[in-house]
């Protein structure tokens, strides 16, 4: 029989949401700690393709995700320096219908959030706690207590979920590492009511296709979410002046500067990317190891990612469904967690590796771009051969059980 003790969670974005969800629906007591004062999300839109709509179906939210969501005609690459059609892929077509169960949906990312919490809510075996920050993780043969900086309070635990994110203590404290790695780009971000957009941008609001414009070092994404009343915008580029000790580059000149020898239709489209905040992009490579004993990694906080295959949110619900079928065969938490590492890792580090090589191609210049302009000119909108391992969760293999756990007396995570 699993422990009396809950299952612990650590984060309350959309990874940790999802991860109580899914080990609530498989029968196991879920407390979940997140550090913020009250729950929310922050962002913009947020592509969900055919493997998260599986696992919102699995999870049980797909039709409440979907009340809100846009499902695109098209996948649009654009140059966006000559502002030619690179390729395009149908989502709506007999070819994606046949090839992948789920639709292919954008949405805004405090939509999927809400869906998720609403849910939690809404289940009897989730506890949902507020304004506490994890400072230290003690695990023994049969529990894991955790300590808050907020105040002189243990939880004792089954087990721990680490779904902290990209800075994840937990992470840090398990396997030793440093900071993440800057990739040099940054991103501006925000979604603008529809009603604000004239000519050409009201037109790619209408056509409601998620369009990519690539140039040298520099990309826009464009797409509607929250049914077409608001459209997303995501201008990213490499940053020249980047130093690891300073917080000063990435700034607005730098995106008018990179994004000057673009055509006029993204120029267009640049003064109505919001400015309001940068976000430097980050990520880490492939981490072999996620389970710890009775301590596992999930969404970021396991597999943190470049954004150019739009799969950081996609991975983390995989996790979820992963770990909670895992949890349903697995009776001892720590078993669970042997199994649920060895279903995702070597998928979502592939993945991880993946997004690198579509940033690269994405951001070629001269005679690089024209290489690859010419080499995707005739693919059919049809072919979804170069993507379908993305879109496809193919079943894992479960690692075989630990020969001991990490059952180091004191894992301490700084404050």
């Amino acid at each position: 029989m699993p422990s009396p003790l809950p299952l612990a969670v650590v984060g309350g974005g959309i990874g940790g949401l999802a991860a109580a969800l899914a080990a609530a629906r498989a029968g196991r007591t879920v407390t979940l700690v997140e550090r913020a004062a009250r729950f929310g999300e922050i962002g913009a839109g947020l592509q969900l393709a055919p493997n998260a709509s599986l696992a919102l179906d699995e999870l049980g939210i797909l039709a409440e995700v979907r009340r809100s969501a846009v499902t695109p005609p098209r996948l649009v690459m654009m140059d966006a320096v000559t502002g030619t059609e690179v390729t395009s892929l149908d989502l709506r077509g007999r070819a994606y219908t046949e090839r992948f169960a789920h639709p292919y949906l954008v949405t805004h990312r405090t939509d999927l959030h809400a869906a998720l919490l609403a849910a939690c809510r809404a289940e009897p075996l989730v506890t949902l706690r507020t304004g506490l920050t994890v400072t230290r993780a003690e695990q023994d043969a049969d529990r894991v207590r955790l300590s808050f900086a907020e105040r002189d309070e243990r939880l004792d635990a089954d087990a721990v979920i680490a779904a902290d994110g990209l800075h994840s203590r937990l992470r840090r404290a398990l396997t030793g590492e440093g900071d993440p790695v800057c990739s040099r780009y940054v991103a501006y971000r925000g979604a603008i009511p529809t009603g604000r957009m004239t000519g050409r941008m009201s037109q790619a609001a209408a056509d409601a296709a998620v369009v990519v414009w690539a140039g040298p070092a520099m990309h826009l994404v464009q797409y509607p979410v929250r049914r077409g009343e608001l459209y997303n915008q995501v201008a990213v580029f490499r940053s020249d002046g980047y130093t690891p000790d300073s917080d000063t580059w990435g700034t607005e000149a730098e995106l008018e500067e990179r994004f000057a020898t673009a055509c006029e239709a993204v120029r267009d489209a640049l003064p109505l990317v919001a400015r309001d905040r940068r976000w430097p992009l980050y990520d880490r490579p492939p981490l072999g190891r996620w389970a710890y004993g009775r301590i596992a990694l999930l969404g970021d906080a396991a597999h943190p990612m470049l954004q150019y295959l739009a799969q950081g949110a996609c991975q983390a619900l995989e996790d979820a469904t992963a770990l909670g079928r895992a949890l349903r065969e697995q009776a001892d938490a720590a078993d669970a967690f042997t199994a649920y590492a060895g279903r995702r890792t070597e998928r979502a580090g592939r993945v991880q590796r993946g997004a690198h090589l579509f940033g690269d191609l994405c951001h070629l210049d001269g005679m690089g771009a024209t290489m690859r302009n010419l080499a995707l000119a005739h693919r059919s909108p049809a072919d979804f051969d170069d993507i379908a391992w993305v879109w496809t969760p193919a079943p894992g293999t479960v690692a075989a059980p630990a020969t001991a756990p990490a059952t180091a007396a004191s894992i301490g995570a700084p404050a």
